[in-house]
């Protein structure tokens, strides 16, 4: 999928490597929330967040703006399990519309949706623009489902 990367975005990923080290893949500005969320590369998750999470505190500072990371992976249900993160996803499947619907420990629903549903809203932008699917449902549920 070929997506073409604004000025101020690629501003923020230039940002975030000179200030972290760390690769950003993308960077999505979500105005409604007010916030900036990186796409980070695969194994770079700890070096874009930083010891006790400073660096995304010196960002915030720097940016003026929340800072939300992603660690991307090429497996679709990992993603979804990244993209909730520190909500626990139990089970995540692809329905035959080609929706995805993804299981929540049922104690980690409340994180899972976010306050105004700005964790749901992050998932949606996230698996359209790469996985090219819509999030169907964030159900509550206790058993694995594959």
């Amino acid at each position: 999928m070929i997506r073409t990367i604004c000025f101020k975005e690629r501003r923020y990923i230039e940002e975030l490597r000179i200030l972290t080290r760390a690769t950003a893949l993308d960077c999505i500005i979500d105005e409604r929330f007010d916030r900036i969320v990186y796409l980070i590369k695969e194994g770079d998750m700890g070096l874009a967040i930083g010891r006790k999470g400073g660096n995304i505190r010196k960002m915030q500072r720097v940016l003026g703006k929340r800072i939300e990371m992603v660690e991307y992976s090429p497996e679709i249900e990992n993603f979804a399990k990244n993209v909730f993160k520190p909500a626990e996803v139990v089970g995540v499947r692809r329905e035959d519309d080609g929706r995805l619907t993804v299981y929540i420990n049922k104690s980690d629903l409340g994180i899972a949706i976010g306050k105004g549903g700005c964790t749901i809203e992050k998932a949606r932008l996230l698996l359209s623009r790469y996985f090219d699917t819509n999030l169907g449902e964030v159900l509550a549920g206790g058993e694995t489902h594959a």
